[in-house]
């Protein structure tokens, strides 16, 4: 999991590929985008009826099973709750004790800060003090946090918000957020993550002092990145204090430009200034032209979201059936991250369908972190790109099912390394990994549920496979998954981790695995994070628009209700206001009588 590299600066070589990969040459190629608004001469009719979205599948999420042989659904609230009163706890004096401590080194202009674990007992932080700590881990616990609806910015008197802006890096020049507060990392995935968390941080804590200045700049540091490599990604990493990209040891991590697209489109949808849109669409350019998958990490599925959108609203033609399938295929390129993909197998007596990490290392080696984190983009995905609803619906009821084998309390004690150690985790923290063999060569079992922690320091204890930095985003699925009454059937919240999108009216995607037509209630419970406010009351009458088929599911409800789910297909249901005058555009959208878009017109021509 861990990547570490050695500076190589060679500005020869940088300023030959500067000249060949121009920003002007980028800007002479793409096409002016369209805009998503009335004014370019969209006309509207009454809404009457519409053809259904033709569902395109994705062949390895195909090869999974509609519903797992060994399916169980965790309650992600519950223990995304949990984790979050466990780590954030700072008087407990159990054989643990606290898993958080205070940073007061002054550095990027704060003094009060706050560390976590990165696993529990890594000999390197316990000290509990100084700045020995992570922005994957703190920021990404934050905004888990913040989308299951706790104020991280007044928790226990407390503002975690502000406090995780010690990792934006103004010391040292960056000026974005690294994932230490002390040094950046020649090792592009990891400074650009904590940015795309930060995205959700700010989105969920809009009001927090300063952070709408940081993101601006964030945004800005962004796009002079994305101008000075124009149409060539082909790097390591990106100095953005000397403004220079790098190439180390030749593994080069292209799928960035997908990341550098998703941050670069947020920033226009949150700031509306048209150099920012450019820049987006530029990324997506050099994202689209690549020939083979370059998955190296977690940022390719930001791309995907991105391409989605800017396909959506702005009437691009990029291919996210090759998207797709470079994510979950998976990077065979020799020069990049070889056999990093999502898992499509059983191991042993355990469904592991669904979860990202190694396809190849000791025949697969899954990681929690990943499996929480390909759940943010590709979810909310489905309401610009409904044609894999159903594929996307299958893909995660396959890994929220699995998800849960990398906690002790869910997986047999024989397919895991320290049973006798899972009081230390208080029922809240996940182990690493998952792996089809182990790779300390103790136990001969498939899979087996431990983690690298002591294999970075020969000192580190067996307890640090436990992991704090792969847990931290367990809020995704805890604001995202809900159970039904109906076993196997799942709501998926599209909104919740929708960053910077107009969420007018709650979204949500439900999957049938079963082979008949089954029916399930409609819950009109729905977490609300941040700036999320949804028009009209849920005491109020409603109706069910699925945006899949195009057509009403239910109309002037009260109250929960019963829907009917087709065989092994999706509905993405939008909850409206009873009586809500839909209008169809002469792009093919369909509005409501303010003229919000309610379906894309994506889709309705099968993959792009």
């Amino acid at each position: 999991m861990r990547v570490s590299m050695i500076l190589n600066h060679n500005s020869t070589t940088i300023l030959l590929m500067l000249l060949s990969c121009s920003w002007a040459e980028a800007m002479n190629h793409r096409q002016k985008p369209i805009t998503d608004t009335q004014e370019s001469g969209i006309t509207f009719e009454t809404f009457t009826g519409s053809e259904a979205v033709k569902q395109v599948d994705v062949p390895r999420i195909s090869g999974m099973p509609q519903i797992p042989d060994t399916y169980k659904m965790m309650d992600w609230k519950e223990r995304a709750e949990r984790y979050d009163a466990y780590v954030f706890d700072w008087d407990r004096n159990d054989d643990v004790g606290p898993l958080i401590w205070s940073d007061t080194t002054d550095c990027n202009g704060l003094s009060d800060g706050f560390g976590l674990f990165t696993t529990v007992g890594d000999i390197r932080q316990i000290s509990r003090s100084g700045a020995c700590h992570e922005a994957i881990n703190c920021m990404a616990s934050v905004m888990g946090g913040g989308l299951m609806g706790i104020d991280k910015t007044n928790q226990d008197g407390r503002n975690y918000a502000r406090m995780v802006q010690k990792y934006f890096a103004r010391d040292n020049g960056w000026n974005i957020f690294l994932n230490s507060t002390m040094r950046n990392a020649a090792d592009w995935w990891y400074n650009v993550l904590p940015n795309l968390l930060w995205l959700g941080v700010y989105d969920i804590f809009p009001d927090v002092a300063e952070a709408r200045d940081i993101l601006h700049t964030v945004a800005d540091q962004h796009a002079e990145s994305d101008s000075v490599m124009g149409n060539c990604y082909d790097y390591s990493y990106f100095d953005f204090s000397r403004m220079l990209p790098y190439n180390e040891k030749g593994i080069m991590q292209q799928d960035v430009a997908g990341g550098y697209s998703y941050i670069l489109l947020n920033a226009y949808r949150e700031f509306g200034e048209q150099k920012y849109l450019d820049h987006a669409i530029n990324a997506m350019e050099v994202f689209n032209s690549q020939k083979e998958s370059r998955l190296y990490e977690i940022i390719m599925p930001f791309g995907i979201y991105a391409a989605a959108y800017l396909n959506a609203a702005y009437g691009k033609e990029y291919d996210l059936q090759k998207m797709l399938d470079w994510n979950f295929d998976g990077c065979m390129a020799e020069s990049g991250r070889y056999g990093w993909g999502v898992i499509s197998e059983k191991w042993g007596d355990y469904d592991v369908y669904g979860l990202q990490g190694s396809i190849t290392d000791g025949g697969g080696y899954a990681f929690l972190m990943n499996s929480f984190e390909m759940a943010w983009p590709l979810v909310p995905m489905v309401k610009y790109a409904p044609q894999y609803a159903r594929m996307i619906g299958r893909w995660m009821l396959n890994n929220a099912s699995a998800s849960r084998l990398f906690f002790p309390d869910q997986i047999d004690d024989e397919h895991q390394y320290a049973p006798d150690l899972k009081s230390l985790t208080g029922g809240a923290v996940g182990y690493e990994g998952l792996r089809k063999t182990d790779r300390y060569h103790t136990f001969d079992v498939s899979p087996i549920a431990e983690g690298d922690g002591p294999s970075w320091l020969n000192e580190n204890p067996v307890c640090s496979m436990f992991s704090l930095y792969s847990t931290s985003p367990i809020g995704i699925f805890g604001s995202m998954i809900s159970t039904t009454d109906v076993e196997g059937i799942i709501r998926l919240d599209c909104n919740v981790t929708d960053l910077y999108a107009e969420r007018k009216y709650p979204v949500n995607m439900y999957y049938n695995p079963y082979n008949v037509a089954t029916k399930v209630t409609y819950c009109l419970e729905h977490i609300m994070p941040g700036r999320i406010r949804y028009h009209g009351a849920s005491d109020d009458a409603y109706d069910l628009f699925d945006i899949v088929t195009r057509a009403y599911v239910a109309r002037g409800i009260t109250g929960d209700t019963i829907i009917e789910i087709p065989a092994d297909n999706s509905r993405v249901l939008v909850e409206l206001p009873s009586g809500t005058q839909l209008l169809l555009g002469s792009d093919g959208r369909i509005y409501d009588q303010e003229k919000s878009v309610i379906a894309w017109s994506e889709g309705l021509k099968g993959a792009r």
